[in-house]
């Protein structure tokens, strides 16, 4: 069989293009390449082309908008989702402006698609209190419960996505005064984090009972499944709703009904900022671009915005406020207006 252009320049983006030459992560690989899956189903489904006919004459500006408007209505997908796949699809022809530059017009019409505004939605964060009261759930004399408190503190503790704890592996920790563990984030860009004293006992006890100080285990996976294997995303947000069913059952009020590991980053950003520290050192400690980023967690902060507020207010109002009825000339000239 014939391999299309379609095909063969998707393949190179793939597996080449952006693992060599833009150095994305695995996650964003597997994004793009989740995207162009669902394109070749709506394709096939909508329009009757299967993969293996697909030329990239046929993906035109007005198909590419059709897939968007199908995954919002056909998948009920939400629009942060839409421009997600829009980005994947954004990022592929930006690359064939440079293979095939004699189709320049073609791809730069799919290239003006915009992305489609949306509100963004509020995020929920977990008190200090609620936090506390996860962390206690676990039983930290059986060992898998002692692996659950150790890797959700250290979650909270690092203020760490869940797939930059899971990839931690024993040389990226340093006991050393002050101790401090690294994480790799989006891009693959590294950051380095301290490490309180308490998360540092507690990590460094974890790992002497499972054996991971030794030189020999320098790139073996921290936190490992019943298998023995590397934890997974699913895995780790199993872990915290377990405990988060456990906490909420005992403080309803104290453990929002969705949480997500996610959650637990975005408490440790407004507990930090509560607690005054300047947001630009919690831009550092998340590996935001961008102190704008990280601006989210100050417009959320409605306690601290109180605060703010109480501390500014001067009491001007006199003993008795005139009623708009009684000031008849201003009524006269409203009427008149």
């Amino acid at each position: 069989m014939k391999t299309t252009d379609f095909a063969y320049y998707l393949t190179n983006f793939l597996s080449i293009h952006l693992s060599s030459k833009r150095n994305a992560s695995t996650n964003t690989i597997a994004s793009y390449r989740d995207t162009f899956m669902l394109f070749l189903l709506f394709m096939d489904n909508q329009h009757g082309i299967k993969s293996e006919k697909l030329s990239l004459d046929t993906v035109t500006k007005e198909k590419v908008e059709s897939f968007l408007d199908w995954l919002e209505i056909e998948r009920s997908c939400k629009s942060s989702t839409r421009n997600v796949r829009l980005a994947a699809i954004h990022s592929f022809f930006r690359y064939l402006q440079y293979k095939m530059p004699e189709k320049l017009k073609l791809w730069q019409d799919i290239l003006s698609i915009p992305a489609k505004k949306h509100t963004s939605d509020t995020f929920n964060y977990v008190s200090l209190e609620g936090i506390k009261l996860i962390l206690e759930q676990p039983n930290q004399e059986d060992p898998y419960g002692k692996r659950d408190v150790t890797l959700l503190s250290l979650m909270y503790d690092s203020a760490a996505r869940v797939q930059e704890i899971i990839d931690i592996t024993p040389e990226m920790i340093r006991f050393d005064h002050p101790s401090t563990i690294k994480l790799i984030g989006k891009g693959r860009k590294a950051r380095i984090v301290p490490m309180m004293e308490e998360q540092t006992r507690l990590l460094r006890s974890y790992m002497e009972d499972k054996k991971l100080t030794s030189p020999e285990k320098l790139k073996y996976p921290i936190f490992t499944n019943h298998k023995n294997e590397k934890m997974t995303r699913a895995g780790v947000n199993y872990i915290l709703a377990k405990y988060a069913d456990m906490a909420r059952s005992k403080e309803p009020s104290l453990i929002p009904e969705k949480l997500s590991c996610h959650c637990i980053r975005h408490s440790k950003s407004m507990h930090l900022l509560q607690a005054g520290v300047n947001l630009v050192y919690i831009r550092d400690l998340l590996g935001h671009e961008s102190v704008q980023t990280t601006q989210i967690y100050a417009r959320a902060d409605s306690k601290q915005k109180r605060e703010a507020l109480e501390n500014a207010y001067v009491n001007l109002s006199p003993d008795v406020i005139p009623t708009w009825q009684d000031n008849q000339d201003l009524m006269s000239w409203l009427k008149g207006f």
